[in-house]
């Protein structure tokens, strides 16, 4: 069945729908059963339908869904709660997306500057494979032209800096600079984790420069990680987080964390959401959070982790030296890839995975993205990679 004209064309959609999702698992109108390591490009964190957020959400449907930032919205005082009791962060503000997130803490970085009467340090130094969102604001931190083309002149205000590379980050400090804006590991920019001590560097050069650090964990916060935030594994304690995807486990919900003293140069009337932290978005929430939070359960994650780089190694050796379609393993945690043989593309070892019921999604650097529920069984895993093996088989005989 076509695609409605009706919609627009900014995404090649792929031709399938989904009536329902069990778990780790989708299935498509014609009954077919998918195993879902794309997790809605890494928003379903727990799988579809886990019944304590269909409970939840069934729950406060049958109460209140919407009064605005107005009021009080109790739900968004639990989630606040539990999120700075659990991190670095003092303040938190609740938008709807990932995109809102970042341009939301790159708002409070410039803010946080101005209030403290250094209205010429606005800059936001970005890293080269950046990808921070589409608002306008964001495509000028992103580092893919592609993505600005057609769009008008650029926001001003966002230099790109060499990934992993501290001497170029050097080269652009000073008292210009509001803020680092980095992610501990880059989803779109091909599952790229930071070098070792990369992140910690760069909180101390922004802290010798007077400088923020902000850390994009839209994509690998929430646990995938195998800590509840990335930063956790870097001895560092960032200045602003940006969160989404996650957050909500398949409800739209984003949030901006800060240290008091940055958070608190936001007054009312510095910003705002009409959607942000409703009480249907905040159950949400807490009910991810509760889950991640649950005695035990980032321990099995960690475990889990090191069960699947074992198997992502397997797999490479299982391709082998002769004409190899894997060329290396990447990411960290639960946000993981190969990066394919440039003869063979992301999007051609995906459509052939998913003939065979497994949903990947690719990513830049001809990498294919492997982001499982954070609650995937072993055997899931073990399935998982059968599937990869064949595929690999496949593309070799032809």
């Amino acid at each position: 069945m076509p695609i409605s004209p009706s919609i627009m064309t900014t995404y090649g959609r792929i031709d399938i729908a989904f009536t329902h999702g069990e778990g780790s698992f989708l299935i498509s109108e014609d009954g077919k059963r998918y195993l879902d390591y794309a997790s809605g490009i890494a928003v379903n964190a727990f799988g579809h339908c886990h019944p304590k957020l269909v409970a939840a959400l069934q729950d406060q449907a049958s109460k209140l869904w919407h009064t605005s930032n107005l009021y009080r919205i109790p739900e968004q005082e639990v989630v606040a709660e539990k999120l700075v009791a659990n991190s670095c962060a003092e303040r938190v503000f609740f938008c709807n997306s990932g995109a809102e997130a970042t341009e939301g803490a790159v708002k409070v970085a410039r803010r946080y500057a101005w209030a403290n009467g250094e209205k010429d340090r606005t800059e936001i130094i970005c890293a080269t494979g950046a990808f921070h969102g589409r608002t306008l604001a964001m495509l000028a931190a992103n580092d893919r032209p592609l993505f600005r083309e057609g769009f008008g002149p650029s926001a001003q205000g966002f230099t790109h800096v060499e990934w992993g590379d501290i001497d170029s980050l050097k080269k652009h400090i000073g008292k210009h600079v509001a803020a680092i804006l980095v992610e501990p590991v880059q989803g779109e920019g091909g599952a790229r984790k930071a070098p070792d001590g990369y992140i910690k560097s760069l909180k101390e050069i922004a802290d010798e420069n007077g400088a923020l650090l902000i850390s994009d964990e839209v994509q690998i916060g929430m646990g995938r990680s195998g800590s509840l935030f990335a930063y956790q594994q870097e001895d560092v304690e960032p200045d602003i987080i940006a969160l989404a995807k996650g957050l909500g486990g398949g409800f739209p919900v984003g949030a901006v964390l800060a240290k008091a003293n940055v958070g608190d140069a936001m007054i009312p009337g510095t910003h705002g959401s009409t959607f942000g932290g409703n009480p249907l978005a905040m159950r949400s929430a807490n009910a991810v959070l509760d889950l991640l939070l649950e005695n035990g359960f980032l321990d099995s994650l960690k475990k889990m982790i090191i069960y699947f780089d074992t198997k992502m190694q397997d797999l490479i050796e299982y391709d082998g030296k002769d004409s190899p379609i894997l060329k290396t393993k990447k990411g960290s945690g639960m946000l993981r890839g190969f990066q394919l043989n440039e003869e063979v593309t992301a999007a051609h070892f995906g459509n052939i995975a998913r003939d065979k019921g497994l949903l990947l999604v690719g990513a830049a650097e001809n990498t294919i993205r492997l982001l499982p529920p954070l609650n995937t069984s072993k055997e899931e895993v073990d399935n998982a990679f059968e599937i990869l093996k064949k595929v690999i088989v496949e593309i070799k005989k032809k």
